[in-house]
């Protein structure tokens, strides 16, 4: 029975027990290389998302995000059942390029008003119609929440499902503590925002949608 080869067990359960709360039935794909194993998984909102951990790991497997930690928090070596087919998602190029650096309480701000938002247009509707709450969250998602410029180069638009995406799996660091700073990156078509816990992924080749942002009594 083959191991999954991490060392990094408690890095690799937050980054799992994250994902699974978000998508109970996600595959997890590890990536192993140099005595490192990168954990890559896809959100439910169209994001790939992942973090590096110790470990020489599998190779290349992908299992039950569930399963896998499962056998983690019992303390087990072996890799739960294969589910290569699973996974269906390219992956950004290796090489990539930090454009800018973005606060990490901006990003934790940002993501706050939008589910404030959600929640009070869910509840109320829009101009007092009522709305379907997955055409708003879709709407927010899409919205784009930051737009950097690099010297140089041709501005980038940072959409708000990938700030939701390092501020849900936890990226920015503990609530409790000042949220470190983060950048965006830039890796052929993809855009990313690299957080000290994880970094999250997406293609800018999609549509992304520009909508103003109902106030909010929280910014």
């Amino acid at each position: 029975m083959s191991s999954h080869g991490l060392l990094g067990v408690p890095d690799a359960g937050a980054f799992l027990a994250r994902l699974t709360r978000l998508d109970p039935a996600a595959p997890v794909r590890l990536r192993s290389s140099g005595g490192r194993t990168a954990l890559w998984a896809q959100l439910p909102w169209d994001v790939l998302v992942t973090r590096e951990v110790a470990g020489a790991g599998p190779g290349d497997a992908t299992v039950s995000a569930g399963e896998l930690l499962a056998v983690l928090a019992a303390g087990g070596e072996s890799l739960p059942e294969r589910r290569d087919t699973q996974w269906r998602w390219p992956l950004p190029p290796v090489a990539s390029r930090a454009v800018e650096s973005i606060s990490g309480a901006e990003l934790a701000r940002l993501a706050t008003a939008a589910a404030g938002t959600l929640r009070e247009i869910s509840a109320g509707g829009v101009s007092g119609r009522a709305v379907g709450q997955r055409a708003v969250r879709d709407a927010l998602l899409d919205h784009v929440a930051l737009v950097v410029t690099p010297e140089g180069g041709a501005p980038v638009q940072i959409s708000q499902r990938l700030v939701q995406a390092v501020a849900r799996m936890g990226f920015l660091g503990p609530k409790d503590t000042e949220a470190a700073e983060a950048r965006v990156r830039v890796a052929g078509s993809w855009v990313g925002i690299s957080a000290p816990y994880g970094v999250a992924w997406r293609q800018s080749v999609h549509k992304l949608t520009v909508m103003p942002m109902p106030s909010h009594p929280k910014g």
